[in-house]
């Protein structure tokens, strides 16, 4: 494969003119505030939001240098170490969040200090499965990216275009590894994809897009099935598989590029035959037993190590399948009575932000 190098040029480039698309535009943000000035039920849901967004000013960052989650049992320190600095990335997007909503300065100053903090702590080692947990980081950069102070911006953009091409240059994306057509993958187009689109970098674009297409190819089944169904027998992995590859379609939709949800391989797979054939087991029609004939060794020890959920035989969920269902109504609106059923007809924040960007998408000034 060829080896790609980030010079400094690159890592540097600034793109505050672009749009977002990683997450939401003007528009959106115009709406979002119209709803919580307007409607009750957004009101409430704001009113969570914005106690969390207020205590997060006097939060201090915990950037870790090296994210490791991949191939760790629950309970392993390094994994409980990065849990912990994880709990930021939720943290830097409510602070972008809240300062697009609010216009104030406070909540981009401390948004910054936690990027910049990540930025010169977090080394990129190449693995998407660790690397998957940065998308609320490069989502509120996306949100704030028009202004910041431009020796921030750099650092940041710096950082950001590293971490794509780690993986891009990763021995796990060589020929021939499973890791370079499983659900890491799949996971690695996204990151790539959303880094691309974020930073308007055209050459990590079009990688993400290429990508995504053979992954498609190699990944999907035309009868709807997976690889990673295939390999560990689990409805949990078809998921984990399917949600990275819906995320990137969405942004290249956004940004009104081909249509991947509808898109079909030369050998007639497709990410919408793939989230259809899961529809029968999130409405009940069918069941599955997870695990049963895994062929992943970490499967079993998972098992061993008593996490829940990974002992052969459990029963699948429909709610674990939320993660699509969220993303898929997006390009078909018709799953969404289905989405409201295996949510309980509950309502969040993060639902809220989810259906503005949807709406956006058949507003007819689009």
């Amino acid at each position: 494969m060829r080896k790609f190098v980030v010079t400094a040029a690159l890592a540097l480039l600034s793109f505050s003119s672009f749009s977002q698309l990683v997450s939401l535009n003007n528009d959106e943000i115009k709406k979002l505030k119209t709803q919580i000035k307007n409607e009750k039920e957004t009101q409430k849901l704001y009113l969570g939001f914005e106690k969390s967004a207020l205590n997060y000013l006097t939060a201090q960052p915990n950037p870790i240098d090296t994210i490791r989650t991949e191939g760790l049992l629950k309970g392993n320190p390094k994994k409980e170490k990065t849990r912990l600095a994880l709990a930021d990335m939720n943290k830097i997007f409510a602070l972008a969040l809240q300062y697009r909503i609010t216009d104030d300065q406070k909540y981009l100053n401390k948004c910054v200090e936690f990027l910049g903090a990540w930025a010169k702590i977090n080394k990129p080692n190449g693995d998407p499965i660790d690397d998957t947990n940065l998308d609320k980081a490069i989502e509120a950069y996306d949100l704030i990216k028009k202004d910041i102070p431009i020796a921030d911006k750099k650092q940041i953009e710096q950082w950001l275009t590293e971490t794509a091409w780690a993986e891009i240059n990763s021995k796990r994306m060589k020929a021939g590894r499973a890791t370079a057509i499983n659900n890491w993958n799949a996971h690695r187009l996204k990151e790539v994809g959303e880094i691309g689109y974020t930073l308007n970098n055209q050459d990590l674009i079009r990688w993400a897009i290429d990508n995504l297409k053979s992954h498609i190819n190699i990944n999907l089944y035309p009868d709807g099935t997976s690889l990673d169904f295939k390999e560990r027998d689990a409805m949990h992995y078809h998921i984990y598989d399917l949600e990275p590859m819906l995320k990137l379609a969405i942004i290249i939709d956004r940004a009104n590029g081909a249509n991947f949800y509808t898109y079909e391989s030369p050998k007639g797979s497709s990410v919408k035959k793939s989230v259809e054939w899961l529809i029968p087991y999130i409405n009940g029609e069918k069941q599955h037993e997870e695990y049963v004939n895994t062929t992943v060794k970490f499967d079993r020890d998972r098992a061993r190590n008593n996490e829940p959920g990974f002992a052969p035989g459990t029963m699948f969920k429909p709610d674990l399948a939320l993660p699509v269902l969220k993303l898929s109504v997006y390009f078909d609106r018709a799953q969404a009575d289905l989405l409201k059923k295996v949510n309980n007809n509950e309502a969040n924040w993060q639902m809220v932000l989810d259906e503005i960007q949807r709406d956006s998408k058949y507003s007819p000034n689009k």
